[in-house]
């Protein structure tokens, strides 16, 4: 699909593992690992086309260190299911804040890599109370504040996904396409989550300025994301902190979990 290299997984046993249903018929998985006694858990979202074991180091951490982890896979992606709705940014963090809901929990530390920082931003922006601090790792305000990297090329890629999701499969009656890796169902999908990048997010940064709640903005040196635009998400928040991770690139879960527990585990 994309994003395909491996990273370590939770080794830490879900205290619940269930689905929960969207209005628009989407099944959110949710994953809740260690105690559920927590007044304010902390909240793992992950990346485009990923899943929540990328956080397999700082949830394992979280669990050793007496804290709740609570870990969403995302609308069509790892565990969920796609639904009807039109994807947008803004609908990934209103899923999240469903899911809270129906588990009863107030308020999350939420932890957001890439796409998952854009949503823990916009969980602080349009739903403070609901938010204590903000670890956002990667993330952008608009599209043109990503570098495809090593010359990936997001369109063409979306447009390739899409043909093969597209193909006559049924002219072809010796070839069942529910065999096929990826099946027509999950290249649609992943096209879907590749245009979302290359369409959005569409963050005005002055509306950042209402966050309250802590926020830290962290980045590799070497990340795909724009320096100004990182830039712009620190600056327009009231004492945010920045990091920025050296000798990393943007898969700063994957490949300097230590740098992220360090912060996560600094905050609660």
């Amino acid at each position: 699909m994309h994003f395909p290299s491996p990273y370590e997984r939770p080794s830490s046993i879900p205290l619940l593992a269930k689905t929960i249903r969207m209005e628009d018929g989407a099944r959110i998985a949710v994953f809740v690992y260690g105690s559920r006694d927590n007044e304010a858990p902390v909240l793992f979202l992950h990346g485009n086309g990923e899943e929540h074991g990328i956080f397999g180091p700082a949830i394992d951490a979280c669990v050793a260190a007496g804290h709740s982890a609570v870990a969403l896979d995302a609308r069509g992606q790892g565990k969920s299911t796609r639904g009807s709705e039109h994807l947008t940014y803004e609908l990934l963090a209103r899923d999240a804040v469903a899911v809270l809901d129906a588990l009863g929990i107030r308020r999350v530390h939420a932890v957001g890599f890439s796409d998952g920082g854009i949503e823990a931003l916009l969980m602080a922006r349009d739903y403070p109370e609901r938010v204590a601090s903000v670890l956002a790792i990667g993330a952008n305000l608009t599209p043109e504040g990503v570098h495809e990297e090593g010359g990936w090329n997001l369109a063409e890629s979306a447009e390739m996904l899409r043909a093969w999701a597209d193909g006559e499969w049924a002219a072809h009656e010796d070839v069942d396409a529910s065999l096929l890796s990826p099946t027509p169902e999950e290249a649609s999908v992943s096209a879907e989550l590749l245009q979302l990048m290359l369409d959005e997010p569409h963050i005005p940064k002055e509306s950042l300025a209402s966050i309250s709640c802590p926020v830290t903005v962290m980045v590799g040196e070497f990340d795909c994301i724009r320096d100004d635009e990182t830039v712009a998400i620190f600056s327009a928040i009231q004492d945010a902190e920045l990091i920025v991770v050296p000798e990393c690139g943007h898969s700063i879960p994957k490949h300097r979990p230590d740098a992220l527990v360090r912060e996560l585990l600094g905050q609660l």
